[in-house]
């Protein structure tokens, strides 16, 4: 499990609020469902051949005798909430959450035991019209934040009776190698023989590529499915790979299925992953209700644009103030809290701990702000601040307390303060 520090916040943080910013903006509302819950929900939703149910969840016995998990993904969660809320008796939602998920996985970059995700969720919608707009929505999302060079993977998975179809096909395939799987291609074999198409094991890769193929076993229903969302992507200018070995590894997907990957961040390719799940609302107690969501590795993003933009910083203050002398230190305290105040979301860093004029201009510099305000008791006397440019070569000036708000307000908003919420911590506008 991993430690997010504060140099990288800024960066987990722009990109917590520009997803805000863009569900509200295709009205999508937040949920927030438990980080724990009852183990069989997992077992009946994830299916318990898949590796998150059989190796990866942290369960435990809490002290009635039930047994819980530490949610592995927030899509089971959701589900039962709606459920259990009754949000779904004639209604349609768009939701989204975000929040840690837990998996015993082999640590990898980008990859950690504890990992956070953002989770969108729409139900009620049986079209292509939705699968295109939760696309969209993720292509937005990824756009708007500055990620480069990745590519969306689609693929359909039918109908489940088409998909039953489709298995005994790949069962009969598969047991003719039987002697060459390896231990998990054969336990998926006897559970849920798609997953084998997953396998990234190099020894399985040509007998995988010679497998049957779903896309050829896919209903009539499912093929106009498919055809209208590639029609929506395609007006819509959304680049796509049709990729027919994209299967995903939860048992509850139906239908449409997609992904975001990436070639940079090693074999963990995926960044954003999704699909639909129209069976899954009716398999744990609901009405039968058409569904599909993503989710979206936060590490992964940040980790991604670590590579691709350079280093991510933390948001540097946009003043510093030095202060020397006790009654100018008392006046300090005070004018910081006015200019908080006063002046919309400024940041000021206020030298705390004493130090000689120099050491704190140096200070001032190391903390990436872009204005120093210099307070001495001979500016105190005068009821004046000095206002110094760290970033720029220009003059320092005097400025009076009751003018030092609207002095900040108006560098500010002229864009001369560094850009730091912007570029710094490797995230655009």
């Amino acid at each position: 499990m991993n430690d997010i520090l504060p140099a990288d916040m800024a960066a987990w943080q722009r990109l917590e609020n520009l997803a805000r910013e863009i569900f509200a903006s295709y009205a999508y509302q937040e949920i927030r469902v438990p980080i724990v819950e009852h183990t069989n929900l997992f077992k009946r939703s994830i299916g318990e051949f898949t590796d998150v149910v059989s190796k990866e969840m942290f369960t435990f016995q809490d002290p009635g005798g039930d047994s819980l998990t530490l949610r592995p993904e927030a899509t089971a969660g959701i589900v039962r909430a709606m459920i259990s809320n009754g949000l779904l008796h004639n209604q349609k939602q768009r939701v989204w959450c975000a929040g840690p998920m837990f998996r015993h996985e082999k640590p990898q970059r980008g990859r950690f035991r504890q990992f956070h995700q953002l989770d969108v969720e729409a139900f009620g919608y049986p079209g292509p019209d939705i699968d295109a707009e939760v696309i969209l929505l993720s292509s937005r999302l990824l756009t708007k934040a500055g990620v480069q060079r990745i590519e969306l993977n689609l693929n359909s998975l039918g109908t489940p009776a088409s998909r039953r179809v489709y298995r005994e096909k790949l069962v009969e395939y598969f047991t003719a190698y039987k002697s060459k799987l390896d231990a998990d291609s054969l336990r998926r074999l006897e559970g849920n023989p798609l997953r084998i198409l997953d396998s990234k094991n190099p020894e399985l890769q040509d007998i995988i590529k010679n497998a049957p193929m779903l896309t050829e076993h896919l209903d009539e229903e499912s093929r106009q499915h498919f055809s209208g969302l590639c029609r929506h992507l395609d007006a819509l200018g959304i680049k796509y790979v049709l990729n027919p070995l994209l299967v995903r590894g939860l048992d509850y997907y139906s239908h449409t299925v997609f992904e975001w990957v990436t070639t940079e961040l090693g074999s963990q390719g995926a960044v954003c992953s999704g699909g639909r799940y129209d069976g899954l609302v009716e398999q744990l107690g609901g009405k039968p209700t058409p569904a599909i969501g993503w989710a979206l590795g936060q590490e992964r993003i940040v980790e991604l644009l670590r590579v691709q933009t350079g280093e991510v910083r933390a948001t540097p203050p946009d003043v510093y103030f030095v202060i020397a002398g006790e009654r100018a230190e008392a006046e300090g305290l005070r004018l910081a809290e006015t200019l908080r105040d006063q002046v919309p979301r400024i940041r000021v860093e206020m030298n705390c701990g004493g130090g000689s004029f120099q050491s704190q201009l140096k200070r001032a510099d190391k903390s990436g702000a872009a204005w120093a305000l210099i307070l001495g008791d001979a500016e105190t006397d005068k009821r004046v601040a000095g206002l110094k440019s760290l970033r720029v070569g220009a003059p320092q000036v005097e400025v009076a307390w009751e003018r030092l708000a609207e002095e900040l307000r108006s560098r500010l908003a002229q864009g001369q303060t560094q850009d730091s919420t912007q570029h710094s911590n490797g995230l655009p506008a």
